[in-house]
């Protein structure tokens, strides 16, 4: 280092940094140091990035200007994603739940459902990017589910049963949690404590607008403190309610 050059040292990059001007080349210093030389480093120095998120610190470059930006890989990708986030954007609150065990410091519950569903429940039909509703996980964790699942609509109300013999980590106080999508509509109904696992059945009331639309049914089970949470189990259904029709009497005295 020679004479009049402000230095900086980052323990985050373990390097020196310097403002230099050599064979007339500048590196522009952006970057800035919290709590003096020993600590964190955030902003630009070249084509590195100092940042913080979810109170993680970390360096990335700059990321490079792409002569392609619609490469037919980057598209499908796009649109992998699009699918998967107008599904989970109509249930953020029951994927917050859903995917607790898999948000940490580094990701976030919905970035863990996101992830996992693009990877695992998206399919191509003719160029055209989907999800795969029986592929999809509401949630997903380390709690054992329940055997010999059965759902069906009576009455304008989505049915689920179960056989609540406990096996592994399952409770008889575990809690149920039941989810009803309608793609048609792009609308959620759900209850995230609806029963017990000892109760071995529970329902939900369907809006009457869904009436004559395809549904997917998702049922799940969370500890009753929360910590841990099964895998769901998806039922598919056509939504088909008579609404029943009253004649209307005038009555005369």
């Amino acid at each position: 280092m020679t004479k009049n050059q402000p230095f900086f040292y980052s323990p985050i990059l373990n390097i020196d940094l310097w403002t230099i001007e050599y064979i007339n080349i500048k590196i522009k210093i952006m970057a800035r140091l919290k709590n003096g030389i020993n600590g964190d480093f955030t902003g630009k120095v070249g084509n590195v990035v100092g940042a913080k998120w979810r109170d993680i610190h970390y360096i990335r470059s700059l990321p490079k200007k792409s002569n392609n930006p619609r490469t037919k890989g980057q598209v499908r990708q796009r649109s992998k994603f699009s699918v998967t986030m107008e599904f989970l954007k109509t249930i953020t609150p029951y994927i917050r739940i859903g995917y607790k065990e898999y948000s940490t410091g580094r990701q976030t519950a919905f970035n863990a459902a996101t992830s996992y569903n693009i990877k695992n429940a998206t399919t191509e039909n003719n160029d055209k990017i989907e999800l795969d509703f029986s592929k999809v996980l509401v949630t997903r964790g380390s709690l054992i589910t329940a055997p010999d699942i059965k759902s069906e609509i009576v009455n304008g109300q989505l049915h689920f049963s179960w056989d609540a013999a406990l096996k592994e980590n399952a409770r008889s106080n575990d809690l149920v949690m039941l989810l009803a999508y309608n793609p048609t509509k792009i609308e959620a109904i759900y209850n995230i404590c609806v029963a017990q696992r000892f109760h071995s059945k529970a329902k939900m009331q369907l809006p009457v607008a869904w009436n004559e639309d395809s549904i997917h049914a998702y049922i799940s089970f969370r500890s009753a403190d929360g910590e841990l949470v099964s895998d769901s189990v998806t039922l598919s259904h056509h939504f088909f309610v008579i609404l029943k029709t009253f004649k209307k009497f005038d009555f005369k005295d």
